[in-house]
């Protein structure tokens, strides 16, 4: 038993010395990048669902506004309506038929 708890000792030195810690040094410089580029993603992701959220719906307020606005011109467009609307202009909504002009010549 002691020769193999010493044996880890040994093994656990020979991974804990100076230069196998410098030889992993990339390594690690590495693994530091990409948990920064993870983290960054993830941030970018969330972002982007919040504008992507915030766009649709300022698209369904629009979408409202524009069918609120297209009953509002179908409703003026009546005939009914149309009178209404030129009456206080002094004009009347025609009762006879209109007059043809000829030319005498």
């Amino acid at each position: 038993m002691t020769e193999k708890n010493n044996k880890d000792a040994v093994g656990w030195k020979k991974w804990l010395n100076y230069q196998s810690i410098v030889k992993q040094v990339p390594f690690f410089l590495f693994l530091a990048l990409l948990a920064v580029v993870y983290i960054y993603n993830g941030h970018y992701a969330d972002k982007t669902v919040r504008q992507i959220n915030k766009v649709a719906r300022e698209v369904k307020e629009l979408q409202y506004e524009y069918k609120a606005v297209k009953s509002d011109v179908m409703f003026r467009n009546k005939p009914s309506e149309l009178v209404k609307a030129v009456e206080p202009l002094g004009l009347k909504e025609l009762t006879e038929a209109p007059v043809v002009l000829k030319d005498s010549l």
